[in-house]
């Protein structure tokens, strides 16, 4: 069974759209390892995270491909983690919402940093 953290973590990790339509041909062809690999290739999704993001791409869903689409489905996993990110930001807090993101997710952080600073550039986050 897959957690909601782990899920959540694998909607809002962008992957290329060139390495999500590889990944399901391959899982397609019954490729599942390569296609975990070429999901892993081209962004921050860790091992365990990976085959969760090609289950999802198997579903009909569709990770998103930068941080600005990321920050949308965040905001439709979990409204209330955005809004908390929101005051902190407002607050001028970043590293803590670095770390609040990173706690509820199982975001890399490099990932989360970035994350972060497009919930930041948004004009109703400054």
């Amino acid at each position: 069974m897959t957690s909601t953290k782990t899920r959540t973590t694998a909607l809002i990790t962008p992957v290329t759209q060139e390495a999500q339509n590889e990944a399901k041909t391959l899982a397609g062809q019954g490729r599942t390892a390569q296609a975990v690999r070429r999901l892993r290739k081209d962004s921050g999704l860790g091992l365990h995270v990976a085959p969760v993001a090609l289950d999802l791409l198997t579903q009909g869903h569709t990770l998103p491909t930068n941080y600005r689409q990321a920050v949308d489905a965040l905001r439709q996993c979990d409204a209330q983690l955005v809004g908390e990110m929101a005051n902190l930001l407002h607050n001028k807090n970043q590293d803590s919402a670095i770390k609040l993101l990173r706690e509820r997710t199982d975001i890399d952080l490099a990932g989360g940093y970035h994350l972060v600073r497009e919930l930041a550039a948004e004009p109703d986050t400054r």
